[in-house]
């Protein structure tokens, strides 16, 4: 005797097509993917500062795109204007100016700073990885509630910015104009004698 057929239910169904990945969207992670783990890998392994800033602009992109190819575009838009469009940009015109070479960065401008990095660069690794398996285990409080809302979190972020938080806000900018504008005071004063490199700098200490 045959078992009989259990219905099933009309939103499994739509459950398993909501968590399916169609081709296109498999060549795009991979292809994308791939990329962004190699300008990654660029930006450590390159020897002079400016092409590490264009690899981490680059991987950065990459970033974006993925964050518009999943209907987020306020973070790509975000990613794209904020990341690389001013802070990795600052970076750059700030390497350029200061005239980092190849040969500086063999010297350590503070005694053992590259071990210091790279106890820094696991701690962090330690703490992302346990935020991400604390959200993906965890459900937040209240964010359906901030998604239902008109306009959604975008819209709710923009009035915690621009109402309450005005003057940090302000203050952010000022700080920063403050400070491109000083460095570029003190690196295009008039001096008397020969500017040093880093690695004379560091020799010095």
């Amino acid at each position: 005797m045959s078992a009989p057929l259990v219905p099933v239910a009309p939103f499994a169904s739509e459950t398993l097509a909501a968590y399916a990945t169609s081709t296109g969207e498999a060549v795009q992670f991979w292809v994308l993917g791939t990329v962004a783990v190699i300008g990654a890998l660029c930006t450590i392994l390159m020897r002079r500062a400016v092409h590490s800033a264009l690899c981490l602009a680059g991987t950065m992109i990459i970033l974006a795109v993925f964050y518009l190819a999943n209907g987020a575009y306020f973070l790509g838009v975000v990613q794209i204007v904020v990341y690389t469009g001013a802070i990795m940009m600052l970076f750059l015109f700030v390497v350029m100016l200061v005239g980092v070479t190849a040969a500086d960065s063999l010297k350590e401008t503070l005694k053992g700073q590259r071990w210091w990095a790279a106890a820094c660069g696991l701690g962090f690794g330690i703490l992302l990885a346990a935020g991400i398996g604390n959200a993906s285990i965890t459900e937040f409080a209240g964010l359906g509630a901030a998604n239902g809302a008109r306009g959604g979190n975008v819209e709710g972020l923009a009035a915690l910015i621009f109402t309450k938080y005005v003057f940090a806000f302000e203050i952010t900018g000022a700080l920063l104009i403050t400070a491109a504008v000083g460095a570029m005071v003190l690196t295009h004063r008039e001096r008397t004698e020969r500017a040093r490199t880093q690695r004379e700098l560091a020799e010095q200490r």
